[in-house]
């Protein structure tokens, strides 16, 4: 494959990706009506399942290509696009100041800080091995189970007449889901086949374009989510959506990445995106916790943090991030 073929090839799978994407969060949303789910248990875990659907796609295919670099990379850079990007935006679009919920910043950041730092633990050798990556799909798993308990016992259930409409018929539910879950595979294929060529003719690593391109690629459903819902003012449902979206990340899809196929990795680069991820999550929640208010500065502050990590990730030298040479 040539290189302007590549180029293309990624184009056309982001843009089918974030299409295929919102296929799949409009029929995972309607699924979550048909059962009379609440609406805060969409955002925070319904719609953050769908938009890290891309996440999931291309990290697995990543594993089973044995491509580590993009399949580790890929997560855990959209955890600071998610933090980075998409939720600075909410803050700079939103008419309003967003208020924190104090119930679900406080049980989220836990979890998150938990997952994260174990993580970390587990990759420090280099290595996320397939129990390892068991233990944080079994992490996940506990994350779902919580939340709805959560929301069962400790808030009021919206009755299905409060929901923003009503559930499109079965039928087309299902057709949403199939299609954009269908989709979201056969373009995450696309990006994974791509990714080395464009690498290998710029001369950089695959974990450069894992922690650059594809983990901003698929963090476009996330972005996308986060604007739509603070131009319409309802910027608390676009922060728990990236809480939600943070924690299925670590847990979901680098566990079941590791989880199909162990993920080893140069400890070089595991120690540099991984404090680099946990700098930007500490301080989102550091702001958040402020106040319990998500304003336009602090937005502004993770704007800062994410270009700052750009600029060191592309000032280093490759050779210094990953020793190994593309196949």
């Amino acid at each position: 494959m040539g290189l302007v073929s590549a180029v293309l090839m990624m184009v056309a799978a982001f843009v089918a990706l974030a299409k295929c994407a919102d296929w799949l969060v409009e029929g995972a949303a309607d699924l979550a009506r048909h059962l009379r789910v609440p609406p805060i248990l969409i955002g925070i875990v319904i719609i953050s399942i769908g938009t890290t659907t891309p996440e999931l796609a291309v990290s697995i295919q990543a594993a089973l290509d044995g491509r580590a670099d993009i399949a580790l990379g890929n997560a855990v850079g959209s955890v600071i696009y998610d933090d980075g990007l998409a939720l600075p935006l909410v803050a700079l679009l939103s008419p309003v100041v967003v208020m924190i919920d104090r119930t679900v910043l406080r049980s989220a950041a836990i979890f998150l800080i938990v997952v994260d730092l174990l993580a970390y633990y587990m990759a420090w050798d280099g290595t996320l091995s397939r129990g390892e990556g068991g233990v944080l799909v079994g992490c996940f798993v506990i994350y779902l189970v919580y939340t709805y308990w959560e929301q069962r016992h400790g808030r009021q259930i919206v009755d299905e007449e409060e929901l923003d409409h009503p559930p499109r018929p079965w039928n087309r539910t299902l057709l949403l889901l199939g299609l954009g879950l269908v989709g979201v595979l056969i373009s995450s294929k696309g990006i994974v086949e791509s990714a080395p060529v464009i690498a290998s003719a710029m001369g950089v690593s695959d974990i450069i374009i894992a922690l650059v391109l594809v983990a901003l690629g698929t963090s476009i459903p996330e972005v996308a989510t986060c604007v739509v819902a603070a131009r319409k003012g309802q910027g608390a449902l676009a922060v728990g959506n990236i809480l939600g979206a943070d924690i299925l990340n670590i847990c979901w899809i680098a566990g079941a990445s590791a989880a199909v196929s162990s993920l080893s990795v140069e400890r070089d680069v595991i120690h540099f995106m991984f404090p680099a991820m946990l700098i930007i999550v500490f301080t989102m929640l550091a702001l958040m916790r402020m106040g319990h208010r998500f304003e336009r500065w602090k937005g502004i502050v993770l704007l800062v943090l994410c270009a700052v990590y750009l600029i060191t990730l592309m000032s280093i030298n490759p050779g210094a991030i990953a020793a190994h040479e593309l196949p």
